[in-house]
């Protein structure tokens, strides 16, 4: 390169470095300020992106711009629903019921396999061993007024919350625990009006049938994501003026619309179709109400669910039957599950009694405890002769009749003291029974083996239990009564 040309590169370069110099001339009018800031890659990328987007919708037609708008809208959408977390509310609540099996292994561990050693010296006595106890704290000043099993899923229970003093009513609770995860409840509804009763379909476990104080029935989906029912009978003509007492499923009609019945105060025996999105009500029995009847008729009139159907045309406004049972007023009357024509009663008069309808004295009759009513009965799904009773004094009484038929086979205090029972259930597969007291919590309990034994034949062989056997068992026992 000859000396010329090398001079003409010096002078090109000198341009360039003049060229590219960006600080200005000082002035003695211009005030200078220092700035200083820091820039992460996604700040970078988020203001390129956010550029690019702006210079796209500026350069397009109107068309364009909206459907890059309709696009941004998707994107937050899909970036909210990325964010949402309630898809995991079913994951999560797994998981918690995971942790808690790990914690509290042993309870299920006594659920499933403990049987109490001991009862080998007592002889025919049994105990009850304290498994769970369910408690939610906004329901501690609410009694709990009914209890109920899902046949379905058997470690899932319904539980009614309201008050017993009648003068003190307000709102009420419906909850659902399960043996899984009895920390929380895995089901929350509140009602207007205290909670008097609760039936869960036998098939369609979804559907839970609620009677409240007020005289409403309504119904809830458990599949449904609201605390609100999907029918209700607030608004309805056939609405009762009276506490609604039980609630019954009953089998679907010739349309196929799923059906249930209710008892109230008011002394109608009603029917409710579910129609689209309304209840149907039509009247089956209308009994007297009960303060017309005179001061000297202290009669007990009953209604047997599987009865209702075949009774409700030809006894309409009548009594079936009336019984001299109690002389206070009673708590609770059941059907026994396996003989048709004897069911029991309870009352405040401390007494429990067994009736075979055909007679008109009972058959057997309990004085559980002087000075403690007796709030609820039920019979044991496994066998025709064991029930169990619950009292005001906080105690569990056990009855097995082809055993003893004069005393309890197990009297156990189940709550601290000054705390009533007012319900009891046996779990329709296990055995365990649930009990309801005045603090809104529900204990469950383990019976031991003498409490639940099997008959058996001549050759000391236990027989398999069965409708005909537990109905034979029971019928034995009123022919050596009548």
């Amino acid at each position: 390169m000859s000396t010329e040309d090398e001079s003409k590169v010096e002078t090109v370069k000198s341009k360039e470095d003049k060229a590219t110099q960006t600080s200005p001339r000082p002035q003695k009018s211009t005030k200078f300020t220092n700035f200083g800031a820091t820039a992460s890659q996604s700040e970078i990328y988020d203001y390129y992106e956010k550029e690019i987007k702006s210079r796209v919708i500026k350069s397009s037609s109107q068309s364009e711009k909206e459907a890059l708008e309709d696009e941004e809208e998707t994107d937050d959408s899909q970036i909210k629903d990325m964010y949402d977390l309630s898809h995991l509310a079913e994951m999560a609540r797994n998981m918690e019921g995971e942790v808690y099996h790990n914690v509290h292994a042993d309870f299920l561990y006594d659920l499933k396999y403990f049987e109490d050693p001991s009862d080998e010296f007592r002889g025919e006595k049994g105990t009850l061993l304290p498994l769970w106890k369910f408690e939610y704290a906004e329901a501690k000043s609410l009694s709990v007024t009914a209890l109920c099993w899902d046949h379905k899923h058997n470690d899932l229970f319904a539980v009614g919350l309201g008050s017993h003093k009648f003068t003190q009513q307000g709102g009420g609770m419906v909850l659902f625990y399960t043996l899984r995860n009895p920390n929380y409840p895995e089901f929350i509804f509140s009602t207007a009006s205290g909670v008097m009763c609760i039936d869960i379909h036998e098939h369609l476990s979804h559907l839970v049938a609620v009677g409240l104080y007020d005289g409403c029935v309504a119904v809830y989906n458990l599949k449904k994501k609201t605390d609100q029912p999907i029918y209700n009978s607030r608004a309805s003509p056939g609405k009762h003026k009276g506490a609604v007492m039980q609630v019954k499923w009953q089998k679907d009609d010739l349309d196929s619309n799923h059906n249930f019945i209710s008892v109230s105060a008011d002394g109608r025996v009603v029917s409710w179709t579910l129609v689209k999105h309304e209840l149907v009500f039509t009247d089956m029995i209308k009994l007297p109400v009960p303060d017309t009847i005179p001061d000297d008729r202290k009669d007990v009139f009953f209604t047997g669910m599987n009865h209702l159907t075949s009774l409700g045309s030809k006894l309409y406004n009548r009594f079936v039957e009336t019984y001299d049972a109690h002389f206070m007023g009673v708590s609770c009357v059941r059907w026994n599950p396996f003989h048709p024509d004897v069911f029991i009663s309870c009352s405040w008069d401390c007494m429990v009694k067994i009736w075979d309808q055909t007679m008109k004295f009972p058959m057997f009759t309990f004085e559980l405890e002087i000075g403690a009513a007796v709030t609820d009965v039920a019979w044991a799904p496994y066998s025709s002769t064991v029930f169990a009773a619950v009292t005001t004094e906080g105690k569990v009484h056990v009855f097995d009749l082809s055993i003893n038929k004069y005393e309890a086979l197990c009297q156990q205090k189940v709550v601290s003291r000054k705390t009533k029972l007012f319900k009891i259930q046996f779990n329709p597969v296990h055995p365990i029974i649930i009990v309801g007291d005045g603090h809104g919590h529900v204990t469950s309990l383990k019976l031991s083996p003498n409490l639940r034994k099997m008959p058996k034949d001549k050759k000391g062989q236990e027989l398999q239990m069965s409708p005909e056997v537990e109905k034979a068992k029971m019928e034995q026992l009123l022919i050596l009564l009548r």
